[in-house]
């Protein structure tokens, strides 16, 4: 299967722009991305100084949200100053992606940046740091949501949450396809959950947040569908 990854392009003025300063990194990431079988997804163009943080780069802001919501965990720049020019903001941004487990790679050396710089035991911990910090956010944020929904219960009665899976007629035919492949009788043996989730993702199938299935995604999803009869063998956890 062909991998999906999103190209970041940068560039400091308008100078550059009216240079054709985006059209030749995005053709250096492109001719990069057929050689190593990646496609590009969408591409991230920003005018911005490359001294700046990712706090004052909206189209690096987007493109992170954009991968947090979908899965896509891999970047492709041409190198790393048109990431960022100086080497202590590289540095930052690299410890950045790093934290929330997206990969960076230059196409002019095809090196994976975020894996080299993990490999140092100072980044590493740096990393781990920031790991850490965004997880407390992740936290308080389900702390507070989880407040907001009992306010809400208590005032109205009931309080909404998200669809399960199979809701959509679209998933509806999914879910009554994988639970045909689950399924095993005397002339036909069910597939496991991985075997499960590597058909869906090689089909281009995603998860109803976009993203790609695991075992245990669709484990969760037979289990919490009350059509779901469990089979043998019966585990606490999803065969592998």
């Amino acid at each position: 299967m062909i991998n999906r990854v999103y190209a970041y392009c940068r560039v400091s003025g308008k100078k550059q722009i009216d240079g054709h300063g985006l059209e030749r990194q995005l053709d250096s990431i492109r001719k990069f991305c057929r050689r190593q079988k990646l496609r590009v997804l969408k591409t991230f163009n920003e005018q911005v100084s490359g001294t700046k943080d990712e706090t004052k780069r909206p189209e690096f802001s987007k493109m992170i949200s954009d991968i947090l919501s979908n899965g896509i965990n891999t970047i492709v720049v041409e190198s790393m100053d048109r990431l960022a020019r100086e080497y202590w903001i590289q540095e930052h941004l690299v410890i950045y992606l790093a934290s929330k487990g997206i990969d960076l790679i230059a196409a002019n050396t095809g090196e994976n940046i975020t894996r080299a710089i993990s490999e140092d035991p100072m980044k590493k911990a740096l990393i781990q740091m920031q790991g850490i910090f965004a997880e407390l956010d992740k936290s308080m944020l389900i702390k507070r949501l989880h407040k907001a929904r009992q306010k809400v219960k208590k005032e109205k009665g009931r309080c909404e949450g998200q669809k399960p899976y199979g809701a959509t007629p679209q998933e509806a035919e999914i879910l009554k396809r994988v639970r045909y492949m689950r399924r095993s009788s005397k002339y036909h043996r069910g597939m496991t959950y991985q075997a499960i989730a590597d058909k869906l993702n090689e089909e281009g199938i995603t998860t109803k947040r976009g993203r790609q299935w695991t075992p245990v995604l669709v484990y969760n999803i037979l289990k919490r569908n009350r059509k779901f009869k469990r089979t043998r063998p019966s585990r606490k956890y999803p065969k592998k």
